[in-house]
């Protein structure tokens, strides 16, 4: 098994104190943080935007306010390997996504920075190639498309 579900919950909770951190304003001793604008549901064809998108995403189209921030993950292997994801459009800025990858993945982050539409893709083949191996030329697609609203 390539991962276990434990390796994977240790490095989301890893994660989720790093960004807890990161929100932290000088102030009172409560602590007050600064939160990212929630994505909002602001056009009728597309859905509001998860945190994270992953394989099970693609052909979606989904609303994310300006602001926003959205990461993806592809888990990919060593031998059916993701493309890097192509962005093209305007609205989305890259910015760090802080995940280490595994040899095959892809993963990226963007933040909402303007209004616009934005289409992400990648693809990874079918079948794991091997030399004296059965193999395929399929292609396996992954596409979103991202409607940035004004705030």
């Amino acid at each position: 098994m390539r991962r276990t579900t434990h390796h994977r919950i240790l490095a989301l909770t890893a994660l989720t104190l790093l960004l807890a951190g990161c929100g932290t304003q000088g102030g009172d001793a409560g602590g007050s943080r600064s939160v990212s604008p929630s994505p909002t549901k602001s056009h009728p064809s597309c859905d509001t935007a998860p945190a994270e998108l992953g394989a099970a995403d693609t052909g979606h189209t989904y609303c994310l306010t300006a602001g926003g921030v959205l990461r993806l993950t592809l888990d990919g292997t060593a031998s059916r390997p993701w493309t890097p994801v192509k962005v093209s459009g305007t609205g989305l800025e890259a910015t760090n996504s802080g995940v280490v990858l595994q040899p095959g993945d892809a993963s990226s982050a963007f933040k909402a920075v303007s209004a616009g539409t934005v289409h992400l893709a990648s693809s990874r083949p079918l079948c794991a190639t091997a030399p004296g191996k059965v193999s395929c030329k399929g292609i396996q697609e992954w596409t979103v498309t991202v409607l940035v609203t004004k705030s």
